[in-house]
């Protein structure tokens, strides 16, 4: 433990030049996840700070938080200012993420009026370590008291009772204040609770005290992150000191001992991914340090999720000008909804179509004819993870259609085939005639006629017409009519 007149020689050989420290704000390179607890800052916020001094505090805080994961199962941050009155900036359940906590810490302003540290924390004790103001009932809980040692009223039997809650008290002092008070009020063992230190040097305690509090929040258990259906990521504190030694992992279904691995990890790891899993299976995992001088294992039961397969058949159907239909198999019980995605290809513009999870099938709308698409079909799962399959599909040309086709002048042996012209360029049309009992006869006819002299008929009979129209690169779609020729006269 660094004493004041250490840390404030280490403040001016730094101004000499001989020591070289890193700059407030840097913050840490690595992500503490390891911890669970609520963790309640108390901060001097009276007159007896000077503004600059309540800028650098707050700083500190930010940077000393940034390693930690913030969230409802991880750690709780709360903020109470020391002043007149307690003053709540924020509870515990109000930010649920480093950015958020950041943006609140740097935001705030200082009170000013006079120190009644006293006052606030019999008000952390009654108000803040409650279920009202977010805090959970089954996490360490730990007070951060920033003060310039100096306080308006008795801390001693408030303190007392913090700690008979079982709250965690470091005390950063940038005072001058009453050793003796400040000590009592300390957790013990005071060495590693109790930090004097000059306003420009906080930074100087920043990796201990960071690592003190993460001791006290550490959690002491396996726990298992980034579940999927076949894997998932194994999460644990630090157990082996240094290098030496390694972690045996033992996992094996529940319902299947016999089915066991063993998987082993440096001493230097904290977490491993273990994968090729069953979906929806229970798994029973043990973790030990071998090498440990207290040899004591942790064990969890981590459940993997319901299998989430892609779209293994995607199907274009119906494609007319501007539409088409999209069907997709198979359609799994946990999907909670549907996403297509289609564009004109190359590069087109994405749209996106979404779709109930227990629809198959939709209508894509509004599309240009004669245009090829690329269109995904991804499910979206209950977990929230996707899965997508692509393909790709065509619209007909608006132009490939030959339209309102009529048979006219019909005898027992003959007809007229009538029809408006195709739109673009026909190069001609083609016509076939599929006479009763008979093979169709195909032939064709110049772009510019519409009609054609049906001859040779059976009278009495049915006899299928057909026509489309040619273009240079292929065909249009067909349109057909049916006749029924009459009977000779007498017959």
């Amino acid at each position: 433990m660094l004493t004041f007149r250490a840390i404030r020689l280490q403040s001016l050989l730094r101004v000499f030049g001989i020591l070289q420290c890193c700059a407030l704000g840097s913050g840490a390179e690595y992500t503490i996840e390891d911890a669970e607890g609520d963790l309640l800052f108390l901060m001097d916020s009276s007159g007896s700070i000077l503004p600059y001094e309540f800028t650098g505090l707050k700083e500190f805080v930010v940077d000393l938080l940034k390693p930690f994961t913030i969230g409802p199962k991880d750690v709780q941050i709360s903020f109470v200012h020391v002043s007149d009155d307690p003053m709540v900036e924020f509870p515990f359940n109000k930010y649920t993420s480093n950015a958020a906590i950041q943006w609140a810490l740097l935001n705030m302003k200082q009170k000013l009026g006079d120190t009644n540290t006293g006052k606030a924390l019999t008000y952390a004790k009654d108000t803040m370590f409650t279920e009202k103001a977010g805090a959970r009932a089954d996490v360490p809980k730990v007070l951060v008291w920033l003060t310039d040692g100096v306080s308006s009223d008795d801390i001693s039997q408030p303190i007392k009772l913090l700690k008979d809650l079982g709250v965690t008290v470091f005390i950063v002092s940038t005072g001058r204040g009453n050793y003796i008070e400040l000590k009592a009020a300390a957790s013990e063992p005071s060495e590693s609770h109790l930090y004097y230190v000059d306003p420009d040097d906080l930074y100087v305690i920043m990796e201990e005290l960071r690592n003190n509090i993460r001791e006290n929040i550490q959690v002491k258990k396996l726990r298992a992150l980034d579940i999927t259906e076949s894997s998932f990521r194994l999460v644990w504190p630090r157990l082996l000191l240094g290098t030496t030694g390694y972690y045996l992992i033992e996992y094996s279904p529940i319902m299947n001992s016999q089915g066991k691995s063993w998987k082993t990890v440096t001493g230097e790891e904290t977490s491993v991914v273990l994968g090729r899993l069953h979906p929806e299976t229970t798994y029973e995992v043990k973790l030990t340090p071998i090498n440990s001088s207290s040899n004591k294992y942790l064990v969890t039961k981590v459940t993997t999720l319901e299998e989430e397969t892609t779209p293994r058949v995607v199907v274009i159907s119906e494609s007319q000008p501007r539409s088409f239909h999209v069907s997709w198999a198979p359609s799994p019980l946990n999907v909670a909804s549907y996403e297509v995605l289609y564009g004109i290809l190359p590069g087109g513009e994405p749209n996106l179509l979404a779709v109930s999870g227990n629809q198959n099938t939709t209508i894509v709308n509004n599309l240009e004819p004669n245009t090829t698409y690329l269109v995904t079909v991804s499910a979206v799962y209950q977990s929230g993870r996707t899965k997508a399959l692509s393909v790709k599909a065509c619209t007909q040309d608006v132009s490939s259609e030959v339209h309102k086709l009529k048979l006219i002048n019909i005898s027992a042996s003959g007809a007229v085939a009538l029809w408006d012209p195709a739109r673009d360029k026909v190069v001609q049309y083609r016509l076939q005639c599929t006479r009763h009992r008979r093979s169709p006869s195909v032939r064709t006819v110049p772009a510019h006629i519409h009609r054609a002299q049906l001859t040779n008929l059976i009278p009495g009979t049915e006899n299928r017409i057909c026509v489309k129209a040619v273009y240079r690169h292929g065909v249009g779609r067909i349109l057909c009519r049916t006749v029924h020729t009459p009977r000779h006269q007498g017959g």
